[in-house]
Formats: structure tokens, C-alpha cells, sequence
């Protein structure tokens, strides 16, 4: 009820306070318009913006100092296939005062 109350006198007052010689439909499609145009302006920009050959772009560069991956595979591989060796967690007993 508070939301249906609500609505209901937001529109009363907008109905009342709202300006004469405005369009919402013509001023949201122009705001719409404007938003699209800039971030094509942006968009552009950071295409344009990057400075480089095509063959160094079509590569990425590689870290000079990446440590090879060694054991860490085999022994997530392992760890999947052996059994955990803690039983499963189950819920403590019920309290005797509970009933």
C-alpha cells in the first residue's frame, strides 16, 4: 500500500510542478542520442589511441621471468583421485536438554 500511496503522489505532484514547455519523450531521446555519440567518440579514441605495428599486436607479449609449472598438475591430479584421509564433518548431537 505505501508503494501504490507513493506512486500516487509523485504523480499528483510531478502533474503539478512539472514544466510547461517540456518534452520528456524529445529530451530523452536527444540525452539517449548523446550518450551513444560520446562513447562512440570514446571507443574511437582507444582504437586510434594504441600505437602499434600489427605483427606486435597480433603477439602477446610473453613475461620474461614466468616460472615453468612443475609438480603443481601432478599433484592436483593425485589429490582428486586419493580418498581424504578425515572422515566427512557431520552435525554435533542434539543437546540432552532439548529433548
Amino acid at each position: 500500500m505505501f508503494l501504490v500511496r507513493s506512486a500516487f503522489w509523485l504523480t499528483v505532484a510531478f502533474m503539478t510542478i512539472h514544466p510547461q514547455n517540456l518534452d520528456l519523450g524529445a529530451a530523452a531521446t536527444a540525452l539517449s542520442n548523446q550518450a551513444v555519440d560520446a562513447g562512440k567518440r570514446v571507443a574511437v579514441a582507444e582504437v586510434l589511441g594504441t600505437d602499434c605495428t600489427a605483427l606486435r599486436c597480433a603477439i602477446p607479449a610473453a613475461p620474461a621471468a614466468a616460472p615453468l609449472p612443475t609438480a603443481a598438475p601432478v599433484a592436483a591430479a593425485t589429490a582428486r583421485l586419493t580418498p581424504s584421509l578425515s572422515p566427512a564433518p557431520y552435525p554435533r548431537p542434539r543437546p540432552s536438554w532439548l529433548g
